[in-house]
């Protein structure tokens, strides 16, 4: 049985190695593809200026609600073309006081932006389904309040979904991380961040043209999410359920490489541990929801993000847990041996199964560095040795961290299923 469990940790490392190489593939030509860009002091100007409205939903953001709004006003678009709406959802800080400050600033008179006071339900979702009814724009565009936009992050947007208005239903730009330098928590989400921002979301769209919608940070046209019914209320991932909804409908979400805005990461495990928890069971449920897609007529793309999705959350966290189990115990049981030599391992340490499992585990860890050095290299300023050398610590700490979540967003799941009621309570991220 136990060597079963083996040839299953191996089977799945190498499935898990293809797709690697297949993500790292499509990532790498991306990179190559776009190494060479029109300088940002000399943009052409483009075909037409769509109306976009732009929607901050903040939930007790006063420490950095007006940094984001500061950042939407001065972007590098017709002023005349894109109103703010800013949500102060259910506050009960000085949220929509410190956007009200900003009016009274000279250089943002005149400027279409307000902060709306809602007490409704449903979470973002509730606020973006709102901002739905009274947007004036073509496209809706979304910031987390603490995700404050480049200065050319708008127009790369637009300049994206431009190229194919029909077929591009949304497009969506890159999130990094601003506070990467606060501590060895926020250095490993910044590691983590870049490697999906620069090979897995590149890789993806190069190879299928498969784009996800993020938290914040892109633009979707208006009528279309109206024409699917908006968005989910109380959705946990309310962006991945959109995503998939929009996959189903035949429209492409768009990658806009160079659209990026700059966000604000936990600094404490215990912030992080609910906001990645609750990521990973909204994720969970949109998945579980969408598996009947791979047996009837859907587009091909939502069949192939189901199964990824099944495979990187379900099959292959499965296949790690199991193994980093029976190598502990192993582990532990050499050690017992050393004073009690009766007692047998379950696998021999030499034993040819243990050593092809180990030179696989190997081959995954060479992969993963790899990654997130190409990853790290195509991103100004982060390919350092410092960086470097977290990335060899994240691997065995930082990375073992989403196991935990993910075990936890299951149990929740299940214990909700057997009791017949939702649990789940939310944790509003810690700002600093």
């Amino acid at each position: 049985m136990i060597d079963g469990l083996y040839v299953t940790a191996i089977i799945t490392i190498w499935l898990s190695i293809f797709m690697t190489i297949v993500t790292l593939s499509g990532g790498v030509i991306f990179i190559f593809k776009h190494m060479h860009h029109t300088n940002i002091d000399d943009l052409p100007p483009l075909v037409r200026y769509p109306r976009v409205t732009l929607v901050v939903p903040a939930h007790n953001e006063e420490l950095v609600v007006q940094d984001t709004v500061k950042a939407i006003l001065n972007l590098n678009y017709p002023h005349d073309r894109y109103e703010l709406l800013v949500y102060a959802d259910n506050c009960n800080d000085h949220t929509a006081d410190r956007v009200r400050e900003l009016n009274q600033l000279k250089q943002f008179h005149g400027r279409n932006f307000r902060v709306i006071e809602r007490t409704g339900t449903g979470g973002k979702a509730g606020v973006l389904n709102d901002a739905l009814k009274v947007s004036t724009g073509e496209y809706l565009g979304v910031y987390d309040a603490d995700a404050a936009p480049e200065t050319n992050a708008l127009y790369f947007l637009i300049q994206k979904i431009l190229e194919d208005p029909v077929k591009y239903a949304a497009a969506f730009g890159r999130n990094k991380t601003r506070n990467y330098q606060q501590n060895f928590l926020t250095r490993c989400i910044n590691l983590e961040i870049v490697n999906t921002q620069r090979i897995q979301h590149t890789g993806l769209w190069q190879l299928f043209k498969i784009g996800r919608i993020p938290g914040t940070n892109f633009i979707i046209n208006k009528k279309i999410v109206q024409s699917i019914g908006g968005w989910n209320d109380g959705a946990l991932t309310e962006d991945t359920a959109i995503s998939f909804s929009l996959m189903r409908s035949g429209k492409l979400i768009a990658l806009a490489h160079r659209a990026e805005a700059f966000q604000q990461e936990p600094e404490t495990l215990f912030a992080y541990y609910n906001q990645r928890k609750r990521w990973a069971r909204g994720n969970y449920e949109v998945i579980l929801e969408n598996m009947k897609y791979l047996f009837d007529r859907t587009p091909w793309r939502i069949k192939l993000e189901v199964f990824y999705y099944l495979c990187t959350f379900f099959w292959f966290n499965a296949a790690i847990i199991i193994s980093n189990l029976i190598f502990v115990f192993n582990i532990s049981i050499a050690g017992i041996r050393e004073f009690f030599p009766q007692v047998h391992q379950i696998v021999a340490l030499g034993a040819p199964m243990s050593v092809l499992f180990m030179v696989n585990w190997l081959l995954m860890f060479f992969l993963y560095l790899l990654q997130m050095n190409i990853a790290l290299a195509s991103d100004y300023g982060q390919e350092t040795v410092k960086n470097f050398f977290y990335t060899l610590i994240s691997y065995f700490t930082y990375a073992q961290l989403f196991i935990i979540v993910s075990f936890a967003a299951i149990w929740d799941m299940i214990r909700d299923k057997i009791t017949g009621q939702r649990h789940t309570k939310w944790y509003k991220t810690q700002r600093f």
